[in-house]
Formats: structure tokens, sequence, C-alpha cells
């Protein structure tokens, strides 16, 4: 890596990546800053030498690889791609349809996979990089009202946990950012939050009560998502970066709450579970 690294960031025009994109800047580097409208990225950033703007779709897979191409015959080259696009299907898992679930699948799991296969050509060629794919608590533990946004960070962290092994040979680098609640447009409805489109009379009231109270929850998450943007940044320059890292306080609470949990389920059943080998073991 270089003092001045091509950062490529996939929704740099709202929520967190605008922050990353702006932090990126800040700091000396060069920024791919990606949207579905390129106008929006420049909107939000203004317009910067180090700083190119280029529309993305990252559930299209042409796109993505279109979206690199420019920014190799822009900067040469990527050091960090930055898969932080995404977006948020709410609801139980009866009422938030199939073809919902499949978005929120396509979006949050499948958009990642399509832009890194872009990219990683590129990466393996330099023989260096660094990847870092932005999942959730949600990806650590499941919640209510959640079950295809947890899905889809599930998925997200499987991926992640085993590509580091595929990329360690030819000198990439891949970490997983886990944050908690932040203050972004994540629950900002048309924005990024999407409300289930069926009706089951037993998840009416649930549904509805929860709607409200996370709509309450608007504006007043406690994270800033520019403190989280600069210490990214941070991160990223570390010889040997996090395999995960665990964004805020809350995130941190998240994770040792589920490995307590995990190591008192081994616990529970370790006789029983350790018992089920063939007898001629």
């Amino acid at each position: 890596m270089t003092d001045q690294e091509v950062w490529f960031i996939t929704g740099a025009a709202r929520g967190m990546g605008i922050d990353i994109a702006r932090a990126a800047l800040e700091a000396g580097h060069k920024v791919v800053g990606t949207a579905r409208d390129a106008s929006r990225v420049t909107d939000v950033l203004g317009e910067h030498e180090n700083l190119l703007a280029v529309s993305l779709d990252i559930t299209d897979d042409a796109a993505a690889t279109a979206a690199v191409d420019a920014a190799v015959a822009r900067f040469g080259r990527i050091d960090r791609l930055v898969n932080n696009a995404g977006n948020f299907y709410a609801g139980f898992f009866e009422v938030i349809s199939p073809a919902q679930f499949r978005q929120q699948m396509e979006t949050n799991f499948f958009g990642p996979l399509n832009v890194t296969r872009a990219v990683l050509p590129v990466l393996r060629a330099q023989r260096s990089g660094h990847i870092i794919t932005f999942s959730s608590t949600a990806g650590l533990t499941g919640q209510e009202f959640v079950a295809a946004y947890c899905a889809s960070k599930f998925a997200i962290e499987g991926w992640m946990e085993s590509l580091r092994f595929d990329l360690e040979p030819y000198g990439i680098n891949t970490t997983i950012v886990d944050p908690g609640f932040f203050r972004t447009e994540l629950l900002v409805e048309g924005a990024s939050t999407n409300w289930p489109e069926l009706s089951i009379e037993d998840y009416d009231q649930r549904t509805q009560s929860t709607i409200e109270a996370w709509k309450g929850m608007n504006g007043k998450q406690s994270g800033d998502p520019a403190k989280l943007a600069a210490a990214l940044i941070t991160i990223a320059a570390q010889e040997r970066p996090p395999l995960r890292w665990l964004a805020g306080a809350d995130a941190v609470q998240t994770a040792e709450d589920k490995a307590r949990l995990l190591l008192e389920q081994a616990d529970a059943y370790r006789e029983l579970s350790s018992s089920l080998a063939h007898d001629d073991e």
C-alpha cells in the first residue's frame, strides 16, 4: 500500500458511505464513490480531483465490472474495496413477501459478491489489497422483526470468514465491520427501510407497534457515523487489519453476549454432544 490509496466505496451517496468517502478524501486518498446515480455522489461530496463518481447498481454484475474498469482507467489501481451499500427489509418472517426476502438477499448479499468478483482480478494482479465488508450486529445474533436482514448479514459473515483463506496467499486482507446502532438513514422509510408487504392478523398488532417504535428510534441512535469513518481509516492503515471490527459499544456487548451464549450451549450438552462417534472409534 502507498500513502495515497485508492478506495472503492459502494453506497457513497448516503448514510455511512458519505462519511467513509469524506474521511478517505480528508486522509489524502483517492476515492471511487459509487451510487445508483453518480450525480448524487458529487451532490453530497462536491467536486474533488481525487474523487471519481460512478453509477453502480450492485445487483448488476456487468455494471460492477464497468465501474471497476472506470476506476482503474482513472486511478490505475484499487487498494481498498468497501462494500457498504445495502438496504433493510424489516418484518416478521411470514409477512415479508418472498419477493421482498429475495430482494434483501440480492442487495445485501449477492450485491457485495458481484462487486468483489469484479474487483478481485485487480487486487490479485497487484498482489495486494483489502476488502472491507459491512455486516451488522444482526449478522452476529438473531433479533425480532429482522428475519430477512439477519439472514443477509449472517450470509455475509460466513462468506467473508471463508474468503480470507482464498485471498491470503495473494496478499489480500479482509475485514468484516459489525456496527451497532448509528445515526444513519437505515431507519428512514423509503430511503433504506422497507416494511412488510403482507398482512396476517396474528402479526398485525405486533407489526404496527414495532414499526412505530422503530420510527421513534430514527435520529436517536447513539453511534456517530463520522467517528466510525475516521476509525475505519485508522483500522485500514494497520499492517494486519482485523478480520472483524466491532463498531460501537453496543456491538462489543452483542458479541460478548453471543460468545457467552455459545459457550453456555456447548457446556449444557457437552456429554451428549461428545457421545456421537461410532463405537469402533
